[in-house]
């Protein structure tokens, strides 16, 4: 029944110090126990996202975003049983509880079933002229500058494999010819890569409307410089089980202003705040839309991520949220290259 005892946490755990037994752990979530052993509640990245988005900081108890009424089973349920809840339920976690509630185990749809390969087509934007990065990119293209001993779209592609992606689109431009002697079909990784040539600037959505086919699933577009121990098959069940037409991936951001702001009201001061810090959500860069996303993008014609979400907003679409919590970082600027280069080794060993 696995070793369920790592994954047990009393409700005194901050959610960071459970998330640090989610991540480790290969259960994918934490079981909430008192000092009996009875099971108070279960914790997955799920119940944390959701918590993010609710405001709620990750140093803060983990009962705030626990599911205190979780499904359990019992001991004695045989595998087809558990299957067809877990089913019904849409769950991939059963704890296994005895007659008093106390935890004696866990049922993960893993261990019962073997998951397929993810056949959903993922488009990696590789075609970017990577103009904050030179001199770096004067004769290199940004997907192709190497941190640690490999391509940084390397990187990005090896982990959509680890989770179980193998059709892949690279959209290109700048220095094509490079990326495409580099990766040449895919077959070195397993996988199949196919080509998006843009022939002139098309925005950071636009290419794909170059896409020759048209996906039977929901699809999967990334930026091509962008490191992230994201878990890709986490945001793809998230897309869909909120049943929207696009997720949106978001990383928060804080700013802190310099100075002492002051609230006015015509000539009269209402109040000094010293050094306030905001906090928003920004755009990481990785996305998963629906095939019928494709009817919305013109053909051949410039078109910003923006114009795309505006788009859909603006036809009263449903568009979800996805927080990412797990490292990000946007490979933009010769800072941000130098600081992967720096946390490459902890971050991908």
């Amino acid at each position: 029944m696995n070793d369920y005892r790592k994954i047990l946490v009393p409700p005194t755990a901050s959610i960071n110090e459970t998330l640090k037994i989610i991540d480790v752990g290969s259960l994918q979530i934490a079981l909430v126990v008192d000092d009996q052993n009875k099971l108070l509640g279960t914790v997955t990245d799920g119940d944390v996202r959701r918590g993010i988005l609710k405001g709620i900081s990750l140093d803060q108890p983990v009962p705030l975003v626990m599911n205190p009424d979780p499904v359990t089973v019992s001991p004695t349920m045989d595998s087809k049983q558990i299957l067809n809840l877990m089913k019904t339920k849409k769950l991939q976690h059963l704890p296994v509880v005895d007659k008093d509630g106390c935890v004696i185990g866990l049922k993960h749809l893993n261990t019962i079933i073997q998951p397929p390969n993810r056949d959903n087509i993922v488009v990696l934007m590789a075609g970017g002229l990577g103009t904050r990065l030179r001199p770096l990119t004067n004769d290199c293209p940004k997907p192709l500058l190497k941190i640690g001993n490999k391509p940084i779209l390397e990187t990005i592609l090896e982990s959509l494999i680890e989770h179980g992606f193998n059709r892949f689109y690279l959209s290109v431009n700048y220095k094509s010819e490079m990326i495409k002697d580099y990766f040449k079909d895919g077959s070195n990784w397993g996988v199949d890569i196919h080509y998006i040539h843009e022939d002139q600037r098309m925005g950071t959505a636009g290419s794909l409307g170059l896409i020759p086919e048209k996906p039977e699933k929901p699809f999967l577009v990334m930026n091509g410089d962008i490191l992230t121990k994201v878990n890709f098959q986490y945001l793809l069940d998230y897309h869909e089980k909120h049943k929207g037409q696009a997720t949106l991936c978001v990383r928060e951001y804080d700013f802190q202003v310099p100075y002492g702001v002051v609230n006015v009201d015509k000539h009269r001061l209402l109040s000094i705040e010293e050094k306030p810090k905001y906090r928003f959500f920004v755009s990481a860069g990785i996305y998963i839309f629906e095939p019928s996303v494709l009817e919305i993008i013109p053909k051949n014609n410039y078109f910003d991520m923006p114009d795309l979400f505006r788009n859909l907003l603006e036809k009263k679409k449903d568009v979800s949220i996805f927080p990412i919590r797990e490292y990000w970082l946007d490979i933009g600027r010769i800072d941000d290259f130098e600081r992967a280069k720096g946390e490459f080794d902890q971050e991908f060993s």
